[in-house]
């Protein structure tokens, strides 16, 4: 018996970070529910969202909730997109750190693989390579 591990990452505008990986690595959102759909939620965040699932880069599974904390990125953990492509893993690391931050260039590693390292506009720390 095996399980899945789903990235959930908390935001401070879900709608606005989804689009974003959407338009970077492609996919769509798969449902969103907000806390407006719960009886009794307060006015104020009646619009926010409470879960949202989304598809990005082929088949992964991302899932984001608008988090009623300030959020700020973290380095004790990274997500790690791997790519056969060199050219799709090239555009991917590209675009997400459109506004972000290139924090390791991508390029040839001794290893034989291509690799990069860039923190998005989110704080998000991701981590594009290629196979060997």
């Amino acid at each position: 018996m095996g399980a899945q591990l789903n990235p959930y990452l908390m935001s401070e505008d879900s709608r606005t970070q989804a689009d974003f990986y959407i338009k970077a690595l492609g996919g769509e959102v798969v449902s969103v529910m907000t806390f407006g759909q719960l009886p009794g939620t307060p006015e104020a965040i009646k619009d926010k969202v409470m879960h949202m699932m989304l598809v990005v880069a082929g088949a992964n599974t991302l899932f984001l909730s608008d988090s009623s904390e300030p959020v700020s990125g973290s380095r004790s953990i990274a997500l790690a997109l791997t790519y056969d492509n060199e050219s799709e893993a090239r555009t991917a690391y590209m675009n997400l750190g459109e506004g972000g931050a290139f924090k390791y260039p991508f390029d040839l590693q001794p290893w034989g693989a291509y690799y990069g390292e860039v923190v998005d506009r989110f704080g998000i720390t991701w981590q594009v390579v290629t196979r060997v």
